[in-house]
């Protein structure tokens, strides 16, 4: 079967839509399970999990934590297997490459630093790229992310929409 994926960052997306990490990742996530198996045996203690998520980058909570054992170690053995592992986390970093791509992304639009889009910000961005687009447009753009009400698109928002749209 032919897998079409599109790299940005350090992830891949499959057709399916499902992130996929890079090689380098891949070898991450191994190492990170290296370090909490030192016999080899395939296996992680569960009370491992957080501190091998560190290692890779993250900063769980407790109830993150928690959840994720709840969906790795479903049988309670106090064990998780490398596979499970991997796989979790391979979701995990690849999502948080998205996320690091699409607040650049923001972070392009807002020009002025205010953690917001403004509609003066997308018509700024959208003449830079001398995109053609009416004022009335530009405005539906901004009341199609805007959950709030406030009138601008906040990094949450954004994020949503992005991910919403498939452009991430």
């Amino acid at each position: 079967m032919s897998r079409k994926s599109a790299t940005s960052g350090g992830y891949k997306r499959k057709l399916s839509g499902k992130p996929e990490p890079s090689d380098e990742q891949k070898n991450d996530i191994n190492a990170a399970f290296n370090l909490f198996d030192p016999s080899s045996s395939g296996f992680m203690e569960a009370k491992d999990l957080k501190f091998a998520m560190r290692a890779l980058g993250f900063e769980p909570r407790k109830e993150e934590v928690k959840k994720l054992l709840a969906e790795i170690d479903k049988q309670e053995t106090g064990k998780i297997a490398r596979e499970d592992f991997m796989n979790v986390m391979a979701t995990r970093l690849a999502e948080k490459d998205i996320n690091e791509e699409i607040m650049k992304a923001f972070q392009l639009f807002d020009e002025d630093n205010t953690g917001k889009i403004s509609f003066k910000n997308l018509k700024s961005v959208a003449k830079q790229l001398s995109e053609n687009l009416s004022d009335e447009e530009l405005q539906e753009m901004i009341s199609e992310a805007d959950r709030d009400g406030d009138g601008e698109v906040n990094q949450e928002e954004f994020l949503r929409i992005m991910k919403k749209t498939c452009l991430y």
